[in-house]
């Protein structure tokens, strides 16, 4: 498991979080809107507003049988 610390803007919201994140690593440009992100060990929507000192995890897209 691969970690970073990241600050972000006080009621940034899933969104912002992801356009913020595509910009620090555009490596993730191609598969963002198809990762899956939880706050605190929830899955949220874009609308989220992501919380002080949470943690955020992404979950990229996966393919298999």
């Amino acid at each position: 498991m691969k970690s970073i610390g990241l600050q972000i803007p006080a009621q940034t919201n899933v969104a912002g979080f992801k356009s913020i994140l595509v910009e620090k690593l555009p490596a993730l440009t191609l598969v963002i809107d198809h990762t899956l992100i939880s706050v605190n060990h929830e899955y949220v929507f874009d609308e989220t507003v992501i919380p002080e000192n949470a943690e955020i995890a992404l979950f990229p897209p996966v393919s298999g049988g």
